[in-house]
């Protein structure tokens, strides 16, 4: 449902090997063990090797921000502008 939500009311940007691609606000969507959808929210903090930005996400334990953004396969990438 929010993927749908984003692709009508948001911007679809292209799905990127590249960090410098995701940026803060962005919002990513991965399928997790092949069959779970999920949604996280890129944010400014960086990985510790400063190279990828952390996501904030909720994968059953509560929100955490972790270095993950290609830890799944990328379904897609979105950017919300509320009008």
């Amino acid at each position: 449902n929010l993927r749908r939500f984003f692709e009508r009311h948001g911007k679809t940007l292209p799905i990127s090997k590249k960090p410098q691609d995701y940026q803060p606000g962005d919002l990513v969507t991965w399928v997790v063990n092949k069959k779970l959808p999920h949604i996280g929210i890129v944010v400014k903090a960086r990985s510790r090797d400063k190279q990828r930005p952390l996501i904030v996400h909720n994968i059953g334990a509560g929100p955490v921000a972790e270095d993950m953004l290609f830890e799944f396969p990328i379904t897609g990438h979105y950017r919300f502008f509320p009008k």
